[in-house]
């Protein structure tokens, strides 16, 4: 199909609306080369729009440490999908998207709190890249500041989201790049934006003071839905009044609400999604623990043939997986209950704990030398018998997409796309 740009691509999912055909976008967080094929097998069958949602923490230059997943930077990551589509004969629409970008966006620039002009610098810097790299979307969200506690004002978000959409634009201008899409505000509640007021109010002055400076206004604008992701659920109050408030405030300037943190939902409110009025939404932590919980899965089959006779040797793949998992304390930000500060020794005197945390937080190991090098031992050993553990996680990982393209009724949008043409 003939890549539109995702502007163009929401201007024909309105038209489609008003026909009475409602969908919502999906945002899929890539959190492994594994998750990016499944998404393109499940989009070759299911003939759907891919939206690829890049933190910087996943994917970032190398000169700022690079992206836990695949050790991506902006470019590898887009050689990388390119590859990965046409290995999957994929020919539909796809885009690359920011996620969360600009200052203090990465963990290390907030955690050294870096100053406003310093971090500011990073943040526009690091969307040079993205640019160069071909990204069709650009969030735009400085709403990071480690000075300000509580929320920040209103004002000053919409000072550095002015200033950060006027410098990507001239900068693509100036490399005569191709037009990208944007994405402003944040779900949470430190931006200030998640009453339908200030949402409002915030729509309305940067939709206002873009138009002045001759700049593009965003395809989407982030609203709090109630949405919020810990463990392996979501522990938020879901509050559909709100989303159509914030829908409709959106709408009057032809911008799209975009809902993040979309993980573990249940079928029912993902099924109402389109007719509530959420253009698009957000889901990354999921995939990742479908992932992880597979390739759990898979060492214990290992183990049971091993114990069987069936194979000579087994690999440390659980053991190795669990001990870098807890290692790598990012399981913090998603825990409850004050686990948050446990040290890894406490961890490990917790067995449920413990199972918890390396389903949490798996994901950010994939790329680890240590694990690759136990999970290539079982993978080894499982296809000895016959066994396609490859396989067995795309598929895992596919069940887990389709659940979103079937609520979010998204299945042939693709070729009702190009029908408007």
């Amino acid at each position: 199909m003939k890549k539109i740009t995702l502007d163009e691509a929401m201007k024909r999912i309105y038209k489609l609306e008003q026909k009475g055909i409602k969908c919502t976008m999906l945002g899929i967080g890539p959190m492994s080369s594994n998750l990016i094929e499944a998404s393109f097998l499940l989009a070759n069958k299911k003939k759907f729009p891919l939206m690829f949602i890049a933190s910087r923490n996943q994917v970032d230059a190398d000169e700022f440490g690079g992206g836990y997943v695949c050790s991506w930077n902006q470019d590898s990551f887009a050689a990388s999908i390119r590859h990965i589509a046409e290995k999957c004969k994929f020919d539909g629409l796809y885009y690359l998207c920011r996620d969360h970008g600009g200052p203090w966006q990465r963990d290390k620039e907030r955690n050294d709190k870096l100053p406003v002009a310093e971090a500011m610098a990073l943040g526009k810097k690091s969307f040079l890249y993205d640019l160069k790299a071909g990204f069709d979307l650009l969030h735009v969200d400085p709403t990071k500041i480690p000075s300000i506690d509580g929320i920040i004002p209103m004002d000053l978000v919409l000072d550095y989201t002015v200033e950060l959409i006027e410098y990507c634009e001239e900068q693509r201008k100036n490399l005569r790049l191709p037009p990208v899409s944007y994405e402003a505000g944040t779900e949470e509640t430190n931006g200030g934006t998640t009453s339908v007021e200030t949402y409002n109010k915030f729509i309305n002055t940067l939709v206002e003071r873009l138009k002045a400076k001759n700049l593009p206004p965003p395809v989407y604008i982030v609203g709090n839905t109630g949405t919020l992701t810990r463990l392996t659920e979501n522990v938020g109050k879901y509050n559909a009044e709100q989303a159509m408030a914030l829908s409709k405030a959106a709408r009057n300037h032809g911008v799209g609400l975009k809902e993040h943190n979309g993980d573990y939902l249940s079928n029912y409110l993902l099924s109402i999604h389109p007719y509530i009025g959420v253009t698009a939404a957000n889901v990354a932590p999921e995939f990742g623990y479908v992932e992880t919980k597979t390739y759990l899965m898979l060492s214990q089959m290992e183990r049971y043939f091993h114990e069987a006779g069936l194979i000579d040797t087994v690999s440390d793949f659980a053991e190795v997986f669990s001990n870098v998992s807890i290692g790598s304390r990012r399981w913090k930000k998603w825990m409850t209950d004050g686990r948050d500060k446990y040290t890894p020794e406490q961890v490990k005197q917790e067995p449920e704990t413990e199972k918890l945390i390396v389903n949490i937080s798996g994901h950010y190991t994939f790329n680890n030398e240590d694990v690759k090098k136990e999970k290539t031992k079982m993978y080894s050993n499982l296809e000895n018998l016959g066994i396609n553990p490859h396989k067995i996680v795309i598929t895992e990982i596919m069940k887990s997409i389709d659940r979103y393209v079937d609520c979010f009724n998204l299945e042939n949008i693709s070729a009702r796309i190009a029908e408007e043409l």
